[in-house]
């Protein structure tokens, strides 16, 4: 069966740049975009202690300026959004490129591996964390309007919330379109806030200056780690600007980036220094006290609007890491609904949505405010960078390219930089940190117990096929046929199903036709239609071999690939074609031992996994399942 490559989607070249660009402002920086409503406040919190004077602020907006140029101008715009896969982007896409470069390295293949799917587990844990803190500190600007407020802060945000994900099954086609807008105005609005109190305390922009970070890195190294995880914040949601990348393109993402999303949050920083310069007391909320009292009410409500926007963007990226996980082999089929006819990202799962509501609502009544949230959020993608910028050093080091030790230098410093936030973030675990570190390591338990145990049952029933070679053999002349056709779900190619072998068995019939079919996960994230088929012609009229091959952000339908086999002369009619399943379940452990409880993980998770039939879209009339029981 010859290998198929997926070739980059030209649909970007259907839109103009400056659309996208646009697009691209609503998606990929509503996260890193809505930092300034905390992140400044957060590093003169009280509990850092860290004192409010010139030379301290001047050293935070350094250290958030030179963060935000090293780690997201740099490493993610500069380097690593030229590390695609076929278009796409985020850690599992950049673990596919890396394990191409590691193929013949089996032991570096298996690390890189683990590393992906640790640092893909981590994104969950911000995934529930940034739609509490984001929405839970906009809604905060109504005590800054009236104290009267202040009781009402967790109520409203768990309403919004509720709601937020209610919508999410209907799709946010209609809404998706005005993100765009609604993000422009937000970082206009940044900009000019910042700008206008840059203007009354000009001598705030020496900031800029990297010597006010690097002294105050070097004489105060103790309260410098300390701050590092507040200064952190300011760039948590770069990791969107490449798992986003494929729905626009790396160009517009580093337009929007340059042009306005960069310089806004920049202004707007220094703005809330330069406020604070000139009075101490606006550190209870200087984001809110930048604006005019009668721009207050609308600014609150600007801004709760850009936190649902950045909420919808971590929410969508859960359901497309759940969706790659399962189409990787991580997770079982999950059947993923698509919200949009004409929006490929949009995608919708039901039960990674609810849990995330009732995580993210548990989330804001344990803390109850945007300031103990903070103390939670950094771990977890801190830790994601620093295993992205591992392996885009993977790739880079097998990469033929000229410049790659440049490259691979550069990124050491980035990785030093990461490490010395990780390790910042890290005080922060007893304070709240656990949690995403928490949810990071029952996600990546239950994808690597998934695929491990998948893998051994894989291997077991491997060891015991027969090769498609021997089929005509093991037929002989004297089976006698029934009338329709009959198709074989088959996990392996070249080998014979045991659906089939246990149909012949027990009834001792073939059907006119046989059809061998077998799903193809490809490494690439999507395949066009003509790619996506292939036949083999065992006994002209009666038995055939099939593939279908789709990417691994595709979801299987095997009804329309069905269609797709016209094109090679087969035709099927839905009610004389029946389809043979096989399924294959672990018994339980005849001894039980120390990883017992991995074995009853996976049996739970095989119980309570959706049909085979329902996951590959096939009518269930039609449908017939064989199972065995296997021990291991």
């Amino acid at each position: 069966m010859p290998q198929l490559r997926s070739h980059p989607s030209d649909a970007q070249g259907k839109s103009s740049t400056a659309t996208l660009t646009l697009a691209a402002l609503g998606v990929v920086f509503g996260d890193i975009g809505t930092s300034p409503l905390y992140a400044f406040k957060e590093a003169f919190n009280p509990d850092r202690g860290l004192p409010l004077n010139e030379m301290n602020v001047l050293a935070v907006l350094s250290l958030m300026f030179w963060s935000l140029t090293l780690i997201v101008s740099l490493k993610y715009v500069a380097i690593v959004l030229r590390f695609d896969n076929a278009g796409e982007g985020g850690i599992l896409a950049l673990q596919a490129l890396a394990a191409r470069a590691t193929r013949n390295k089996p032991r570096l293949a298996a690390i890189v591996a683990m590393i992906a799917i640790f640092g893909a587990s981590l994104f969950y844990g911000d995934a529930v964390i940034t739609p509490a803190i984001s929405v839970l500190s906009a809604v905060e600007g109504l005590s800054v309007a009236t104290p009267a407020f202040q009781h009402m802060i967790v109520p409203i945000t768990i309403g919004i919330l509720v709601g937020l994900f209610y919508i999410q099954n209907r799709g946010t086609g209609a809404v998706g379109r005005m993100f765009g807008r609604v993000t422009l105005i937000w970082f206009l609005v940044l900009a000019a806030l910042g700008a206008a109190s840059i203007a009354q305390t000009p001598a705030v922009l020496h900031a800029i200056h990297p010597v006010y970070a690097l002294n105050f890195v070097v004489h105060f190294p103790v309260p410098a780690f300390i701050v590092l995880g507040a200064v952190f914040l300011a760039i948590t949601g770069a990791e969107a600007l490449y798992a986003d990348m494929g729905h626009f393109g790396a160009k517009p993402v580093r337009l929007a980036w340059f042009w306005l999303a960069f310089p806004s949050l920049i202004c707007n920083y220094f703005g809330q220094g330069a406020l604070a310069l000139r009075d101490p007391g606006a550190m209870k909320n200087p984001f809110f006290l930048l604006a005019p009292g009668d721009w207050l009410l609308p600014l609150v409500v600007l801004a709760t609007a850009a936190t649902v926007i950045a909420s919808q963007a971590t929410i969508s990226g859960a359901f497309s890491i759940t969706q790659q996980a399962s189409r990787l082999g991580y997770l079982p089929r999950i059947p993923t609904r698509h919200t949009s006819a004409t929006e490929r990202g949009q995608i919708y799962i039901p039960q990674v949505n609810w849990l995330m509501l009732v995580l993210v609502i548990l989330l804001v009544l344990g803390f109850g405010s945007s300031s103990a949230i903070a103390s939670a959020y950094g771990v977890a993608v801190s830790g994601t960078m620093l295993l992205t910028t591992m392996l885009v050093a993977v790739v880079v080091r097998h990469a033929s390219r000229l410049r790659k030790w440049l490259t691979i230098g550069v990124l050491s410093v980035v990785g030093s930089v990461e490490l010395v936030f990780f390790l910042a973030n890290a005080m922060k675990i007893p304070e709240g940190g656990w949690f995403p570190l928490l949810c990071g390591l029952f996600v990546f338990t239950t994808l690597t117990t998934w695929k491990r145990a998948e893998t051994i049952i894989a291997a077991r029933e491997s060891a015991r096929q027969i090769s498609m070679d021997s089929l005509l053999t093991i037929l002989g002349p004297d089976i006698p046929r029934v009338a329709g056709t009959a198709v074989y779900l088959s996990p392996h190619f070249g080998s014979i199903p045991t659906a089939f072998l246990h149909n012949l068995k027990h009834y001792k019939v073939l059907h006119d036709r046989v059809v061998f079919l077998t799903i193809v996960d490809e490494d690439v994230p999507r395949l066009s239609d003509r790619e996506r088929t292939y036949v083999h012609v065992i006994e002209i009229g009666h038995i055939y071999q099939a593939a279908l091959h789709y990417g691994f952000m595709e979801e299987p339908d095997v009804s329309r690939g069905l269609e797709l086999l016209q094109n090679h002369g087969l035709k099927f009619r839905t009610e004389e074609t029946t389809f043979f399943l096989s399924k294959t379940t672990l018994t339980r452990a005849a001894k039980r031992g120390w990883f017992t409880w991995r074995r009853e993980l996976f049996r739970w998770m095989q119980r309570n996994s959706p049909a085979t039939a329902e996951y590959f879209n096939l009518h269930p009339e039609r449908v017939i399942e064989l199972g065995t029981r296997m021990s291991v």
